[in-house]
């Protein structure tokens, strides 16, 4: 038997391994609400343009919402002989409303219908992941408030380097954040053009009003080039690119909290609610949500290298290769959600010791630099030469095993005669943090500061976000 949809070329039906092969509505049901939201903009449009008369029109968009209703209910058969979403729906709709429903694909083809489908998740989803990404700036800040004036160790190349305090350390991942919502944003302004109209890849000679159709649906203009519109997925690709830098700044800070929860640093320590225990070694506690978190980032990397690799050998227009665009695109944006979910309940149920991270501050002779800037600020001493004898002051405390602090003013005079005693206002970790005041650095006022700009930019865009109206 021929295909119900497309049966007038074809006498027979497909094999079952082509059938199977062929069929998508496993996968891109998921597109079942932007599917009907598309649909409804479509038909309102030819009616509008007397391409299709009002009753038909008004028929058809009744009928849309009641398929919505019973996808929504999860009541809905989807059948793997009508392909994809977009067949499912539409012959669902014959069911529901009759002949008028036969209406509703002229002017169009599954091509821009999949290409608007696709654009319209994608832009839902980069909405999604923003609020997200806004909640998890929201507790990163709140707790860097919480602990800006608890001091924990700097490191540069997992060294100690020098003492910074972990509310400046949380800030860190604040801006990461920043950036990439920004780039997500970037984005969403520029996939949101519709393709709707653009047909199978040349147009349509119906009178059609793409403006309209892309105004209804929430964007802000139809594309230019009906070839470009139904043939490339870079807005796709542009958007895997943003989710795999953010899930790289999401891993980064999942390692530091599987470091800092391990009982050699144990600077933070992390509930039931975010680890799992052993099922032989009753001590464990394992971070497992942050390392699982660090394992989904090859899978966000891997979307993105796939989506690279099905495009780059296609020529415009359309081909089925784009169909495999979907499942790693949904599997990888779902991952990173899950991430972001994550990491947020992490940050909120962790509790540092801040008596383990001041200690660790200290060590490693973290205020080094400290002493060097001292000795040019007071001494007026080259900086290089301040270094060297920074150096040979160091030298001497780690022979005798002791932090800078306790060497003796004379034991640091041998080195350098016109030390004085003012040096000890500067070597403890508290006092060095508190000296870093330069725009951006870790002194707790500046902590302070930087976390309340950034919870009022976050109220800001809250409300912004809560006042936008939905496409």
């Amino acid at each position: 038997m021929a295909n119900e949809m497309w049966g007038g070329r074809f006498a027979e039906g497909p094999a079952a391994i082509m059938q199977e092969i062929n069929a998508s509505i496993g996968f891109d049901k998921r597109l079942a609400a932007q599917d009907i939201r598309g649909s409804m903009a479509h038909a309102e449009m030819l009616a509008a343009q007397g391409i299709i008369d009002p009753q038909s029109a008004e028929a058809i968009i009744q009928g849309l919402g009641k398929v919505k209703q019973e996808i929504d209910a999860g009541a809905f058969t989807f059948k793997t002989s009508l392909e994809d979403i977009h067949m499912n729906v539409e012959a669902r709709l014959a069911e529901i409303i009759g002949a008028p429903a036969g209406r509703l694909h002229t002017a169009r083809s599954r091509n821009d219908q999949v290409a608007t489908d696709f654009r319209l998740w994608v832009r839902d989803t980069i909405d999604a992941i923003d609020a997200a990404l806004g909640d998890l700036q929201q507790a990163l800040c709140e707790k860097a408030l919480q602990h800006s004036g608890t001091v924990m160790p700097g490191f540069t190349h997992l060294q100690s380097a020098q003492p910074v305090t972990f509310g400046h350390h949380l800030m860190a991942y604040v801006e990461m954040l920043g950036r990439d919502r920004g780039r997500f944003r970037d984005a969403r302004a520029r996939l949101n053009e519709c393709p709707l109209g653009a047909a199978a890849l040349a147009g349509t000679s119906f009178p059609i009003d793409r403006m309209r159709t892309a105004k209804w649906l929430g964007f802000d203009r139809p594309t230019a080039n009906s070839l470009d519109s139904v043939s490339d997925r870079d807005f796709v690709l542009e958007t895997l690119a943003a989710a795999s830098i953010l899930a790289m700044h999401l891993s980064r800070f999942a390692e530091e909290i599987v470091i800092w929860t391990t009982p050699q640093f144990a600077f933070i320590a992390l509930s039931d609610k975010f680890t799992t225990g052993s099922s032989i070694m009753p001590q464990k506690r394992n971070p497992d949500a942050a390392e699982l978190v660090r394992a989904k980032t090859g899978r966000i990397f891997g979307a993105m290298v796939g989506m690279l690799t099905v495009m780059k050998g296609l020529a415009l227009a359309y081909a089925k290769d784009m169909q495999e665009d979907k499942e790693p695109t949904f599997d990888a944006l779902d991952a990173l959600a899950l991430a972001l979910a994550a990491t947020a309940g992490m940050v909120r149920d962790m509790e540092p010791d801040a008596k383990r991270l001041k200690k660790a501050a200290g060590s490693g002779y973290a205020t080094a630099t400290d002493l060097a800037d001292w000795l040019v600020r007071t001494l007026k001493m080259p900086f290089r030469e301040a270094h060297h004898v920074t150096g040979r002051i160091v030298g001497l405390a780690s022979a005798r095993g002791i932090d800078l602090e306790k060497l003796s003013l004379a034991e640091m005079q041998g080195v350098e005669p016109r030390i004085t005693a003012e040096i000890f206002d500067v070597l403890g970790v508290l006092n060095s943090v508190r000296s870093r005041t330069s725009y951006g650095g870790t002194a707790p006022a500046n902590v302070r500061a930087q976390a309340k700009r950034w919870l009022a930019r976050l109220a800001k865009d809250r409300a912004a976000r809560q006042a936008r109206p939905l496409a």
